[in-house]
């Protein structure tokens, strides 16, 4: 049973958003040690995998594309920004990692659901 530890890529590495995670998870973001500022999102996805983190993007048009070429990732979480607070992100990613297990992501990619109220 292994725990889903999650990065945000350079698109949903919002500050505030991040020590929310951080306060209860397994959490990193872009930048950091082993991924730069600058990386592509290629990049920031092989490097998440290659450190067991399912990845969050807001960035669809990018990631979906790289799931198929890279099919054993760690996991691909799509959330949408513009139509969330942060509150109800950190809501929706909280039930998301305390429900599933990282295996239950590898090769995935999923939706980011709003949390009922």
């Amino acid at each position: 049973m292994a725990v889903l530890r999650l990065h945000l890529d350079g698109d949903a590495s919002i500050r505030t958003l991040y020590q929310e995670l951080r306060r209860g998870h397994d959490v990193s973001r872009t930048p950091n040690e082993w991924v730069g500022e600058d990386a592509s999102d290629e990049e920031q996805l092989l490097r998440a995998t290659a450190h067991g983190r399912a990845i969050l993007s807001f960035n669809a048009s990018d990631f979906v594309p790289l799931a198929r070429s890279y099919l054993q990732h760690a996991g691909i979480v799509l959330g949408c920004q513009s139509k969330w607070s942060i509150g109800e992100l950190v809501l929706s990613l909280d039930r998301l990692l305390l429900e599933l297990e990282a295996q239950d992501l590898v090769g995935q990619v999923i939706r980011l659901k709003p949390v009922p109220r």
